[in-house]
């Protein structure tokens, strides 16, 4: 007897038809229910909302309400900046005054170490920074002391004090430089940039700290370096010494804050002082641009090497474009800025992690 196939096969069609359909129905259910909960759960609040009032922090720390230019106000302010004789400690210590603040500059002005390559500042380049900051009206005062006499730099801070009642703001920059590859660095190539960068820099923390603890007040700012943050060939001592001040600044901040004492560090690249223009830096800059330098290089031999590797295109930078980041770090606008690295390098910083 023969089966009637088309029967069956239709019955079979209708089977899986119907299946299909429940299926189908059953996922676009799903998809519904799915978009449904996504909808409800957008619609939820994050959180509940507390009513206020709600606590801001008093008026001494606190950047205060906008104001026509509060970062560069730093008027009735009293600052001492070390290493003040020229370069970046001299264009600080000028800005501050032409943003209102009376500055004491504070250097060696002569020679600190042997293994530096830059020739020591003078007593002449100490009283010109002294010059130029009175030609803004304000009061300005040459003092020579060495940052590693520590006794010597409490005595500068207790005469601060009684000639002008307080003392706000303090700059850290006095450092030295030398070259040298670290396997054939004598014990002094290594201990004096470390005694004098590094520990003069705790040494002028601790001096003139404890007047700005007591006033419950304070800015400290320490100049570091990108050759800390990168490190540098024939240059261990000294990268060493601005790495060390990193630590030395975080550390200070933790410690400090409780006192309303800002503490901070300016990193600046490569910059036109004494300290770079000489052979050996020159010769450096080349090699680190990955080409060869001539027996004598010039500074226009660096500076053609260089800037085509830094991001703003310069070989390097000027004084007077770091101190604007240290006025602002002194201003009161920076009440709430603590333990921070400024990095001032015409776009080196970009290329360190």
């Amino acid at each position: 007897m023969g089966h009637d196939n088309s029967k069956t096969g239709d019955t079979t069609r209708r089977t899986l038809l119907l299946g299909s359909g429940v299926a189908i129905a059953t996922l676009a259910s799903s998809r519904q229910a799915s978009a449904a909960s996504s909808a409800a759960m957008a619609h939820a609040p994050v959180a509940e909302p507390v009513p206020g009032p709600y606590p801001i922090p008093p008026k001494d720390r606190s950047a205060g309400p906008i104001l026509p230019g509060r970062g560069s106000t730093l008027s009735g302010k009293i600052a001492v900046v070390t290493g003040a004789a020229r370069g970046i400690g001299r264009a600080i210590a000028v800005e501050f005054a032409a943003n209102g603040a009376d500055v004491i500059a504070l250097d060696i002005a002569g020679p600190v170490s042997p293994t530096a390559d830059a020739i020591p500042a003078t007593d002449s380049e100490l009283s010109e920074t002294v010059a130029q900051i009175q030609k803004y009206g304000r009061r300005g005062a040459a003092v020579k002391a060495d940052i590693r006499d520590i006794a010597a730099l409490r005595r500068v801070a207790d005469q601060v004090e009684r000639e002008y009642g307080k003392i706000d703001i303090v700059v850290a920059n006095a450092a030295i430089q030398g070259w040298k590859p670290l396997m054939q660095m004598d014990d002094m190539d290594w201990r004096d940039q470390i005694e004098n960068n590094l520990n003069g820099t705790a040494n002028t923390i601790r001096a003139f700290g404890p007047r700005m603890v007591a006033r419950k007040y304070g800015r400290l700012i320490l100049l570091s370096s990108m050759q800390g943050r990168m490190g540098t060939k024939d240059g261990a001592s000294y990268s060493a010494s601005k790495w060390g001040i990193l630590g030395l600044m975080k550390s200070a901040a933790l410690e400090l804050g409780q006192h309303n004492i800002t503490v901070n560090a300016i990193l600046p690249g490569l910059v036109g002082t004494p300290l770079t223009y000489n052979e050996q830096r020159f010769r450096a800059a080349i090699e680190q641009s990955n080409r060869t330098p001539t027996a004598n290089p010039t500074a226009q031999e660096a500076w053609e090497a260089r800037a085509p590797t830094v991001p703003l295109q310069v070989g390097w930078l000027q004084p007077e474009d770091i101190s604007p980041t240290a006025v602002f770090l002194a201003s009161d606008a920076a009440a709430l800025v603590t333990g921070a690295e400024f990095a001032v390098t015409g776009g080196d910083a970009a290329k360190a992690s």
